[in-house]
């Protein structure tokens, strides 16, 4: 038997989710963003899922292709952009859209080989201060790119750094909005402006495109639950107990021996550790669920195990069932325990752990 321990993607709660994006923002095409592997839930799933979409973005130019091979025919794009003059012949061949964020890509652009053509989605920096050009250059961007002939259609494009939290003094939303205004009037396009936080919390903001990319695996980046917006998560990772120990008091479990245990207690022992995915900084009170009762974990996670209170599970044993994130436990509650995110979650999932789907 193999180890039992299986992450399922759950495709109806991916439909769900895109189907939530379009509701929020029902005039606007959607991206589904499906980098790093479709935040883990597998590319080829993700495309089966979001056949609903108007385009794929991602980030691999490899993954693209991929998704050409699999019989994609909408659109796709690579959010970062190409990374060498070499990808360009399969861009065009492929009609892959790509991003255009600095200088070295439009020079590229312009020694394309006769023949080319791609559709280019040029990215400013309103405050983000990643990838894109400045307000103040945005224009001259798009006046070099409009004068090229391997360019086609230019689509304008920013990204949002505190969506999920619009009064940021940091950098508030609307300083992101005002600037991304200045550096684009007056020219012609359509705009892409919404991620998943945007999508969710502002959706006054509609344009011609959103990129909606957590929402749709059931977790947010912030702000209110994924429950409360009307997600359902998309992944269970799920193993079993292995082992059942009695622990006195007094006795410490796990490396480090930092957990003690104030009075005698029944540990078991999941076959989940970080070398599956689970995250080694998850402390001691991170939940989990045991035949269907919530508990915690108790003492450090290693390699291929975690140890995990039982007191509160008074019938479970080897063979029990254990559910480190799922729908019955918010990825986003498992990762905040963690002093982390969902998305490292999904995106950590090893490729030693078994993938099923239903």
């Amino acid at each position: 038997m193999p180890r039992p321990i299986t992450a399922t993607i759950h495709l109806s709660a991916l439909r769900h989710n895109l189907r939530v994006a379009r509701q929020c923002m029902p005039a606007s095409k959607v991206w589904a963003v499906v980098k790093a592997n479709a935040y883990g839930h597998g590319l080829e799933r993700a495309m089966r899922a979001f056949d609903d979409a108007d385009g794929l973005a991602m980030i691999e130019t490899e993954a693209a292709a991929r998704l050409r091979e699999l019989g994609w025919q909408k659109r796709l794009l690579l959010l970062e952009g190409f990374f060498d003059a070499s990808d360009l012949p399969l861009l065009s061949r492929l009609k892959i859209d790509t991003a255009v964020h600095c200088d070295e890509q439009i020079d590229m652009l312009a020694r394309a080989e006769p023949g080319m053509k791609v559709d280019v989605h040029l990215k400013m920096n309103s405050g983000m201060n990643r990838l894109g050009f400045t307000p103040a250059a945005f224009r001259g961007a798009w006046e070099r790119l409009r004068a090229l002939p391997a360019v086609g259609n230019i689509t304008l494009m920013t990204h949002f750094a505190n969506a999920d939290d619009v009064l940021n003094p940091g950098l508030p939303l609307r300083e992101q909005l005002s600037r991304f205004a200045a550096g684009t009037e007056g020219l012609p396009g359509e705009r892409s402006l919404s991620n998943s936080a945007a999508v969710l919390a502002c959706r006054e903001l509609a344009s011609h495109w959103v990129r909606p990319g957590i929402m749709l695996y059931g977790a947010t980046p912030g702000g209110r639950s994924a429950r409360e917006y009307g997600l359902e998560p998309a992944m269970t990772l799920e193993s079993e107990i292995i082992g059942v120990q009695q622990v006195a008091a007094g006795e410490s479990i796990g490396y480090g021996s930092r957990f003690t245990a104030t009075a005698p207690m029944t540990v078991g022992v999941v076959a989940c550790g970080y070398a599956d995915g689970y995250p080694r900084h998850a402390p001691a009170g991170t939940p989990v669920i045991v035949d269907g009762v919530r508990t915690v974990i108790a003492g450090r996670v290693s390699m291929d195990m975690i140890t995990v209170d039982l007191t509160p599970v008074p019938q479970a044993r080897v063979g029990s069932r254990v559910e480190l994130w799922g729908r019955s436990l918010p990825i986003d509650e498992v990762a905040g325990a963690a002093g982390t995110i969902g998305y490292e979650l999904m995106c950590a999932v090893a490729p030693r752990v078994r993938m099923a789907e239903d």
